[in-house]
């Protein structure tokens, strides 16, 4: 699929908007969907990432046409967009990305780590091939992108978020490569925070984007205070909080924003 054309309106000349580059935008249901969404009714311009190859292997599959779909959605909101195709497993995609972006899209002041390797297994079962590749998108591409962010920023700074999750059993590649991920982003709080960089983690619950059976929806919904699951707008709401200005002073933080369900 071919990236997406930058689009400039005249109603919000890119001079008087910032830009933040979201991953893992790659379905309309998913996480990163419902934010870019908020960002763009918020006045950020767009770098979206998505891989279509990830959602080939998984249960919900490739939905061909959500990219233009979701470009478009947001243009219409007078928003600049770009969407990139970036395979995170590959240590030179970050470089190629970043690249694309400031050639498109100049400096960028967000950073929203949405993307995400995530097949269940265990201990026992957990191959070698998958414990790697789980370590290679959702930890390793994911400093790459903080280092590669901090870089570009410019001089007052800007704001990363990145989505974690507290999963442990049965759920091992995914779980030990985003409690890694949590330690990058402590790490980034304190050695960005010079330059005026906050960073946080955020941990959103469970929030059913196509991944979940009738039954458990239905066990998750009766174990949330509030008796539903959270949505990606539930969710895009913190992260809009954490990259405006009001939220900046938050850093170095794992932020449940899951709706009472590790409460």
């Amino acid at each position: 699929m071919a990236p997406h054309p930058t689009l400039t309106t005249p109603e919000s000349p890119a001079a008087d908007r910032k830009t933040a580059l979201v991953t893992g935008v790659g379905r309309l249901a998913g996480l990163g969907a419902g934010i870019a969404r908020r960002l763009a009714a918020d006045g950020w311009d767009l770098v979206l990432t998505y891989w279509q190859d990830y959602d080939t292997r998984m249960p919900w599959g490739v939905q061909p046409d959500d990219v233009e779909r979701l470009t478009a959605e947001l243009q219409a909101t007078g928003a600049s967009v770009a969407a990139v195709a970036a395979d995170f497993e590959d240590p030179q995609a970050v470089d190629r990305l970043m690249a694309e972006t400031a050639a498109r899209a100049g400096t960028v002041q967000g950073l929203v780590l949405s993307h995400a390797e995530s097949v269940d297994s265990g201990i026992l079962d957990t191959s070698v091939a998958s414990f790697e590749r789980h370590f290679a998108v959702n930890t390793r591409a994911s400093w790459q992108l903080i280092a590669a962010f901090a870089r570009q920023a410019p001089a007052d700074g800007g704001a990363i978020v990145a989505l974690t999750s507290d999963h442990t059993a049965f759920n091992l590649p995914y779980g030990a490569s985003k409690g890694a991920l949590d330690r990058i982003v402590i790490a980034a709080a304190r050695e960005l925070g010079p330059l005026g960089i906050s960073a946080n983690a955020l941990n959103p619950g469970p929030v059913d984007t196509g991944w979940m059976d009738g039954p458990l929806r239905e066990e998750l919904a009766r174990r949330q205070p509030g008796g539903r699951l959270g949505t990606p707008a539930d969710v895009a709401g913190t992260v809009a909080f954490l990259l405006s200005p009001e939220g900046r002073w938050v850093s170095g933080q794992l932020v449940k924003a899951d709706g009472g369900f590790s409460a």
